[in-house]
């Protein structure tokens, strides 16, 4: 059979609109959990040909919804997709696509940040993680309150080779706010560099795909929405856990528009601040006058290497978080005032808690 008739083999018979599926089974967007829809099959199309070839392919799919996405998949060619969705309203849908497409779609009811998705596929779909990815893709038009937590987990998982990556390089492509996509693919030196795209982009290269404007979903969100593929990389550029790269970048990037030693400090108690920021920033040779946004991945990489250096030397550093030491503080000062200051305390204004640096 020529390719061009095994695709078309592939392609779902004459099912409801999503649009009728919608009206249907009167599927409103719950604002609570940003649901937008995306009806239009020409964009959904789009964005699954920035998956590549899934001729094939096994898939997931995250937060399928009423299934636009999920149709431009099948009709691509995926031989296998697996879809995750935590609202059981779009359950009975999934399952009248999986009627038209037998023994190809898959239906999970979870939540794709609990999700075991390692056990969701055979193992001889593996690939060498040297080698080339393997024929396994995520894909995924995510809700924007899950998109960021989401991302930096699936990240972790690439830095550790489990969940879906214990399968090889596995490829993503999702849809995020347009400024989330903007800071994960933003250059050094970009207002959009940020601690996300840092985190990317030690561990995969990360390519802004094009922008969906906002008023082709339903409803219509107040900003654009872009679409982001990521190819996790053979060798990451910083050879560090992830908890400690992820520490590092998390305190420099906190302090965005100040000298990036403001942030270093912030790895080390008090006691010994000063002394072990200057031996790190020396360390590493990283001028720390620098801006957080104006730091290259090579730059960081010095930075977490030097620091793991001090973890070693120091083991008690490794324990260490800035924001505890405040809270602790904050809590011996309410301890020790006196009783009379907390009488006079209006009722009306308790204590505002601690605001995160």
């Amino acid at each position: 059979m020529s390719a061009s008739r095994k695709l078309a083999s592939f392609r779902l018979p004459p099912l409801p609109t999503v649009g009728e599926l919608i009206k249907l089974y009167n599927l409103r967007a719950e604002k609570q959990l940003s649901q937008n829809f995306l009806l239009d099959l020409r964009l959904t199309d789009k964005i699954v040909r920035q998956a590549g070839c899934l001729r094939d392919a096994h898939v997931c799919e995250v937060g399928p919804g009423p299934g636009g996405l999920t149709r431009s998949i099948l009709n691509a060619g995926a031989t296998d997709l697996l879809v995750v969705e935590k609202d059981t309203r779009f359950i009975p849908g999934l399952k009248l696509l999986s009627e038209a497409a037998p023994g190809r779609l898959r239906i999970v009811h979870g939540d794709i940040l609990t999700y075991r998705m390692d056990r969701g596929f055979p193992s001889n779909i593996s690939k060498p993680w040297e080698g080339d990815p393997p024929n396994l893709h995520i894909i995924g038009n995510l809700p924007f309150s899950v998109s960021t937590p989401l991302i930096i987990k699936w990240l972790e998982d690439i830095a550790n080779r489990t969940g879906p990556f214990m399968h090889g390089r596995t490829r993503l492509t999702l849809t995020f706010q347009k400024e989330v996509a903007e800071r994960l693919t933003a250059s050094t030196g970009s207002k959009q560099r940020s601690r996300l795209s840092v985190m990317a982009q030690y561990l995969c290269t990360v390519r802004n795909c094009f922008t969906i404007p906002g008023r082709a979903f339903v409803p219509k969100p107040e900003i654009d929405v872009g679409v982001v593929h990521f190819t996790p990389l053979v060798q990451p550029k910083i050879q560090q856990p992830f908890k400690l790269v992820e520490r590092v970048v998390r305190n420099i990037f906190q302090f965005r528009r100040k000298h990036c030693h403001k942030g270093v400090e912030k790895l080390f108690p008090e006691a010994c601040r000063i002394e072990l920021t200057q031996e790190m920033m020396q360390k590493a040779d990283v001028d720390p006058i620098l801006r957080p946004t104006e730091l290259t991945i090579p730059h960081i990489k010095a930075l977490a290497d030097a620091y793991a250096h001090l973890c070693s030397r120091e083991p008690s550093l490794n324990g260490y978080e800035h924001r505890e030491e405040l809270r602790m503080k904050h809590l011996t000062r309410q301890k020790n005032a006196p009783m009379d200051t907390l009488m006079d305390r209006p009722s009306s204004a308790p204590p505002s808690p601690l605001q995160p640096c």
